[in-house]
């Protein structure tokens, strides 16, 4: 066997386990399951992130945060997620649909 053969059938060899590598991962630890509920979460948007109007109601449109973690900007998170992040309040919850 050549030395160019050698190192093609390396290289073969190495895509091939990644592969396998790869795909094995995401059979454990892949995409979580879709969520049955949203909860609305208040506290933890970014600048510009939030989902929709503001509790208090200073505006009304989704991406008009003014600064990070407001208290009265929300995004919609996986019921169970919010209190699990620094800052996050529940507000409200909804049926993922």
């Amino acid at each position: 066997m050549s030395h160019a053969q050698h190192r093609l059938h390396s290289a073969i060899a190495g895509i091939m386990t990644a592969g396998a590598l790869l795909s094995a991962g995401q059979a454990v630890g892949g995409v979580p399951d879709a969520p049955a509920m949203w909860e609305k979460c208040a506290g933890i948007a970014k600048a510009g992130m939030n989902d929709c109007g503001s509790l208090d109601k200073s505006h009304a449109c989704a991406g008009s945060a003014k600064t990070d973690s407001d208290p009265n900007e929300w995004v919609y998170v996986p019921e169970g997620t919010c209190t699990k992040i620094v800052g996050g309040k529940v507000v409200a919850t909804k049926p993922a649909s």
